[in-house]
């Protein structure tokens, strides 16, 4: 159907309802695995980078670059992913999730394939703008599509898992480093590059899979096509019902909403900074604050580990594969408590905790103790708590804003936080590391703690109870306040939340 063909009116729907009371199916896993795919190939993306960091660094590598650059590259590669999430976000919300999380993966896999011909810095540098401007619009096409998709009771750990799966590929890029720089089986020119080639082949098949994830059907009924939402929700309905051989219950609950087909960007902006300007600080602080730490420490692990503890190159891949673990551990061990404890609580104290250990990595550093086991141990806990924290990141973001500016308002605050704490976390680590001094890297380690505890103590103060509760419930499209007041505000008590 052509936008021209489109009507638009006021309707009522149950489609949310429907949504939300379905059973765990084939289809969520079909969600999961179609959609949740793309963090496994952003882990691979950003942690092959790590894991072949130093041997970009050395002689023979066919590519001249040094720590320092590597740090510049990492922060090229967020730039690139805040603009992509900003520029594609409010696509995303336009013209719907599917066709943008389609086109945001092809940009992807076109950049990861020129990144492994590399031949000089610029020219990395640049393929890491664009390989980070595919997955920063992933975020937001992901992101919305995924919780609009899986019911309110579960949303939480399956959000959570999913973003988490980021670490999956990251402990693919680091074990399938150690093969790939191996110098025995692959020349000291080639193996690198040859780890970029597995993060376009992984994103083919997730294309392949992702081409049966349907567009969102709340984002259909309110651009003015419920029919098909309706026939999404109904095949969906049908299947489960054939798989269970048992009726579904009764969905209780509908929505009125008069339909638009654009929502202006002026009237998306203002939702943030007049209607809930307390989620706004809670969406900036939680990303600035795990953006930091994450991309600081990402980036620059394994020039890290070699320049402080005598780790080869070859084998900084493993130890890499080990944090990446643990930070995967995180989301699915702690997961289902962002719905049953609940989310301020997790959020605030995943924040919080992880600040704590962060300091002990700094001092651990000031101490000068040369204990690659002690480092490594303290690390991944501090990140096992943290990781759980950083996918709740987007999880908040994603629940707190009305459906209309859900991508734009995950690719907003994605772009803003990340810009100011993702991009300035690899530079400074990888300028610290570089220098050769312990103190002077503990510095940057007790930033990262103290920007993660800021966004902790924001949490606790402006934090949302969104557990087991509905999207619409959390925060009432723009469209069923038109529907209902003929205007864009809503009741003060709500948006204070």
């Amino acid at each position: 159907m052509s936008a021209d063909d489109i009507q638009l009116g006021t309707i009522t729907t149950q489609v949310p309802a429907r949504l939300d009371r379905l059973p765990w199916s084939k289809f969520h896993w079909r969600v999961v695995f179609g959609l949740g795919g793309v963090w496994v190939l952003d882990g691979l993306e950003v942690t092959m980078v790590g894991s072949v960091a130093s041997r970009l660094t050395e002689a023979g590598s066919g590519i001249e670059i040094n720590a320092a650059q590597i740090g510049l590259a990492g922060a090229i590669y967020i730039a690139g992913a805040c603009l992509g999430a900003l520029f594609f976000g409010q696509l995303t919300d336009r013209f719907g999730r599917k066709k943008l999380f389609i086109i945001t993966l092809v940009v992807y896999l076109a950049a990861t394939i020129a990144t492994a011909f590399s031949f000089a810095p610029w020219f990395f540098f640049l393929t890491r703008f664009f390989t980070g401007a595919g997955i920063g619009g992933e975020y937001a096409a992901i992101n919305s599509a995924i919780d609009e998709l899986i019911p309110a009771r579960v949303r939480g750990r399956v959000d959570l898992v999913i973003n988490g799966s980021y670490w999956l590929g990251a402990a693919a890029g680091g074990l399938g480093a150690v093969l790939l720089l191996n110098t025995d089986l692959f020349a000291m020119d080639l193996g690198w590059r040859l780890a970029f080639g597995i993060g376009a082949v992984l994103g083919i098949a997730v294309l392949f899979v992702r081409r049966n994830v349907p567009e969102s059907p709340r984002w259909l009924f309110i651009h003015g096509q419920e029919e098909e939402a309706e026939r999404i929700v109904g095949g969906i309905e049908e299947s489960i019902e054939q798989d269970t051989g048992e009726e579904l219950p009764k969905a209780e609950g509908s929505l009125t909403v008069r339909q638009r087909k654009a929502i202006p960007f002026r009237e998306i902006a203002k939702v943030a900074v007049k209607l809930y300007p307390k989620r706004a600080i809670l969406g900036f602080a939680l990303f600035v604050g795990q953006a930091f730490l994450y991309n600081g420490v990402t980036f620059n692990l394994g020039t890290l580990l070699t320049s402080f503890y005598g780790v080869s190159s070859g084998t900084v891949p493993w130890f890499i594969a080990l944090w990446a673990v643990s930070n995967f551990a995180g989301p699915v061990l702690l997961g289902h408590l962002f719905d049953s404890v609940g989310r301020k609580p997790m959020i605030s104290g995943t924040y919080l905790g992880s600040a704590v250990i962060a300091v002990a990595l700094a001092i651990i550093l000031l101490s000068g103790s040369d204990s690659l086991a002690l480092f490594m141990a303290v690390l991944m806990t501090c990140f096992f708590v943290a990781s759980a924290g950083a996918s709740a990141a987007y999880l908040t973001v994603s629940e707190i804003f009305p459906m209309e500016t859900r991508a734009l308002a995950i690719a907003f605050f994605y772009a803003i936080g990340t810009a100011v704490g993702g991009i300035s976390g690899p530079l400074l680590f990888g300028d610290l590391i570089e220098s050769g001094d312990r103190g002077l890297v503990s510095i940057a380690f007790f930033i990262g703690a103290a920007v993660m505890a800021l966004a902790g103590v924001v949490e606790i103060f402006f934090g949302v109870k969104a557990e087991r509760a509905t999207l619409e419930d959390i925060a009432m499209p723009l469209t069923v306040a038109d529907a209902e007041q003929d205007g864009d505000s809503q009741d003060s008590t709500t948006a204070s939340s």
